[in-house]
């Protein structure tokens, strides 16, 4: 009797825990209560004018909108850079290649040739099926009749700053159409997926079949998720877990902060992981050591991924995340371009401290 009842309760424990898998729900951890603390660092990279190209009558203001992979033991790390121009030239993206965080800092800028028009918020990933590197940005080209929208440019070496190719449209965004902003591609085994958003609490979903990708078959855009948020939306598939993060900006007032919807697929449900004000994701309240830190706008990350492609995959025990950052006075002592953005590095509390090699 003993025996059995024994047996009874092992069947019992491994049905719940299979089914605590199965149902969705991490097992343990942050990932199932959407409580995350974290420890920030020191700014690993802000303007330095001797180091960006120089600018006759100008300066550069802001180093934003991360993107960065690791590959073949160097950080590739691309960036809306923002200078005090009016008109043509005013926003570039930036490419940097260094082997240690640390030396991001003093690593030589390329600033890519793309269009002296309207650009940025890259995103950077290797498509295996194409063998190919790819920028997600969003462009327009008066000079070559591109309208403003989704675009994305390619290179047969990460290494080469000079080998991409002029922005093309993913699609043409239809006349009377709003385009959106902050345009981010990820793959699964069947699909290619354009998130993006439009400042006013809505995400946007389109995609295209893996062998339709970059510029065919887009389906029209239809809203994934209505909340309270605000740009820069980012996914992401967790590693171990075999679902989907998006780490998306909102408001609270004249700071920036971040929240986390998580699905089971790309084309599912987004339900709020760390998704409020009482519990963000990463905010003054939840970062630890915030008394000396440098930010109280946390704004447009990017989490480290574990590979370079399409997939975007993260781990689920092991999460670092690059992200733009002001302080009140600085986020507060102008218009928006203004503003002298730096970088920096966000790592979960529980762990040592050690920013990633």
């Amino acid at each position: 009797m003993i025996v059995a009842s024994r047996i009874a309760l092992a069947v019992l424990a491994s049905v719940s825990f299979y089914q605590s898998l199965y149902a969705g729900d991490p097992v343990d951890g942050s990932w199932n209560d959407g409580r995350f603390h974290w420890h920030v660092g020191k700014p690993i990279l802000s303007v330095d004018q001797d180091l960006l190209p120089d600018l006759p009558d100008h300066r550069w203001v802001a180093v934003k909108d991360p993107s960065v992979v690791r590959h073949d033991g160097h950080w590739h790390l691309f960036c809306t850079l923002r200078n005090d121009k009016k008109g043509d030239g005013r926003i570039r993206i930036g490419y940097l290649k260094f082997s240690q965080w640390e030396q991001a800092k003093s690593s030589e800028w390329s600033v890519l040739d793309l269009t002296l028009d309207y650009h940025g918020a890259p995103q950077i990933f290797y498509f295996r099926p194409d063998q190919k590197w790819y920028l997600i940005y969003q462009a327009a080209d008066e000079s070559r009749n591109l309208r403003y929208g989704p675009c994305y440019s390619v290179n047969d070496d990460i290494n080469n700053p000079t080998g991409w190719s002029r922005p093309e449209p993913l699609y043409v965004v239809p006349e009377g159409k709003k385009a959106g902003l902050d345009f981010w591609v990820i793959c699964d085994n069947d699909h290619a997926y354009l998130f993006f958003t439009s400042l006013n609490g809505k995400f946007w979903r389109s995609r295209t079949r893996l062998d339709q990708f970059p510029d065919r078959g887009w389906s029209e855009p239809v809203i994934a998720l209505q909340a309270d948020i605000y740009e820069a939306s980012h996914t992401y598939h967790i590693k171990g877990l075999e679902k989907y993060v998006t780490l998306v900006e909102a408001q609270d007032g004249k700071r920036r902060y971040f929240k986390t919807f998580i699905a089971d697929t790309l084309d599912g449900t987004w339900r709020p992981l760390a998704a409020s004000r009482q519990k963000p994701f990463v905010a003054p309240k939840n970062v630890i050591n915030q008394s000396t830190s440098w930010a109280t706008s946390y704004s447009h990350g990017e989490f480290i991924r574990d590979g370079i492609d399409q997939r975007l995959s993260i781990s689920d025990d092991r999460l670092t995340l690059l992200f733009q950052g002001a302080s009140d006075t600085e986020y507060q002592r102008g218009s928006y371009g203004d503003i002298p953005w730096r970088l920096g590095l966000l790592r979960l509390a529980d762990e040592p401290y050690d920013a990633p090699e």
